[in-house]
This record gives C-alpha cells, sequence and structure tokens, in this order.
C-alpha cells in the first residue's frame, strides 16, 4: 500500500495571486494531515511561484508533532540554497531534481551522466549527512537505475506525466509498461520506489496494479483540481484510498 504525500505547491500558487494570505497554506496543511496524508510534499523554488522560503520552517513546525510518522519531502535542485533549507528543518525525507530553478515544472529525470553524477553524488551525500532518506527523480528508464545506487540515493521518483498523457489517450500500455519494469529494477536492487506527476484518481489503479510495492506518490496538482469539485479533505481521503487498494 502506497503512502500519499500531498503537495502543496497548487494552494500555495493559488495564495501568491493576492497578498490576503488567502488560501492559509498551514490550515490545507493541517487538513490534509487531519484527512490521512501519510506526508507533505513541497517545492521551494528560488523564484517563490509557490512555496516561499518561509513556508518550510513553519510547516515544519506545524508537522512537528507527528513526525517522524508523517513525513515532510522537499523537493529541489541540488544547490546551496537547497542545502540551507534542508539543513534548517532535516525532512525525513529529499527528493532531488534536475531542472533548472526556472523550469515551469519538473518533467525531465536524472539521466546521470558524468556530468549529472559529479553534481548528484556530493549533493546525496550532504543530505544524507543530514538525516534525509534521498530520492532521485528519474524517467521510466530501467537503464538509469543502478547510476542512482551508485551515486548514493536510496530510492526513485519515478516521472509519472508522460504515462498521465497517455492514459488521457488511452494509449499508456507501454509507458505503464515501462514504469513497471523501472520500478522492479530498482526494488531489485534494494531502492526505495516512489512515483509522482500527475496521478489522478483514473490513472493511479492501473499504476498500482503494475507496481503494487510502490512505497509513496506525491499528488498535488490533480488533488487540488478535483478538492475544487469535492472539497480538499475528501480528496485527501479519496487519493489515500486510491493508493492502498491493489
Amino acid at each position: 500500500m502506497a503512502r500519499l504525500s500531498v503537495n502543496l505547491n497548487k494552494v500555495a500558487l493559488l495564495r501568491n495571486s493576492r497578498r490576503t494570505g488567502v488560501p492559509d497554506l498551514l490550515r490545507f496543511a493541517r487538513i490534509a494531515l487531519d484527512a490521512g496524508a501519510a506526508g507533505l510534499t513541497v517545492h521551494p523554488r528560488p523564484d517563490e511561484r509557490h512555496i516561499r522560503r518561509s513556508d518550510v520552517p513553519a510547516l515544519a513546525a506545524l508537522m512537528q508533532p507527528v513526525r517522524p510518522r508523517i513525513e515532510f519531502n522537499i523537493e529541489g535542485y541540488p544547490d546551496p540554497r537547497l542545502h540551507e533549507i534542508l539543513a534548517e528543518v532535516k525532512p525525513e525525507q529529499c527528493t532531488l531534481v534536475p531542472d533548472a530553478p526556472d523550469a515551469f515544472t519538473s518533467e525531465d529525470g536524472w539521466r546521470l551522466d558524468a556530468a549529472q553524477m559529479a553534481l548528484a553524488r556530493p549533493a546525496v551525500a550532504a543530505a544524507k549527512a543530514l538525516g534525509c532518506r534521498v530520492i532521485l527523480f528519474i524517467d521510466p528508464d530501467p537503464a538509469v537505475v543502478p547510476r542512482v545506487r551508485d551515486a548514493g540515493a536510496d530510492g526513485v521518483e519515478i516521472y509519472t506525466g508522460g504515462y498521465a498523457e497517455a492514459f488521457r489517450h488511452g494509449t499508456h500500455a507501454a509507458l505503464l509498461s515501462r514504469i513497471g519494469d523501472t520500478a522492479r529494477r530498482a526494488a531489485e536492487l534494494g531502492l526505495v520506489v516512489n512515483a509522482g506527476h500527475d496521478l489522478n484518481l483514473r490513472n493511479i489503479p492501473p499504476l498500482m496494479q503494475a507496481v503494487p510495492f510502490l512505497a509513496e506518490a506525491s499528488i498535488g496538482h490533480e488533488l487540488t483540481a478535483d478538492a475544487l469539485e469535492i472539497g480538499f479533505s475528501p480528496a485527501v481521503r479519496a487519493y489515500a484510498a486510491a493508493l492502498q487498494a491493489c
């Protein structure tokens, strides 16, 4: 049964469109936790277009009574700014992404060629020294998985955006198979297997059939979109239940 980590980026994006502090990010974090989320995820980008750096310690303080049972996951590009944030709050999990700080969203996984390995290895070691579980965001590609282990990371987050797009057109079988192959290779090497990007209540069930040992899915955009119709708390409960059904 996979854990649901609720990504709060889209709640913060809506808040940042006004100067009123509405919606209150901490209030929605509490709602997610009360509704059964097993973790919270944030991606504090340098431009602060959604999560602001000041949000991170506030969320860590909110979660303090329930951590480490309920995990804080911080995503980001491995630069000195991210390391400062990790050192301040020491999240249970850190998910490193290779995209440039001004990227629209995280859509490209680590290839871990020589240049990327030179960046990833010290970043992984530095985050692990803080006590974080370190996850590398990768495309569905079994060939990359051994390099994740060689980089010293604890696991992978498999990018599911392409699968979600293909699912909308009914052409997802090949990508789902590739995700399954990547996940199985990671599990064989003793790595944690997470997934994320554009997962929703329709495309999660086939994913769980293909990867029944999935550890965690970080979900924000689609969950927030569904919450506009059914409410935030019911949406969190529905997504948590979908991830626990195989």
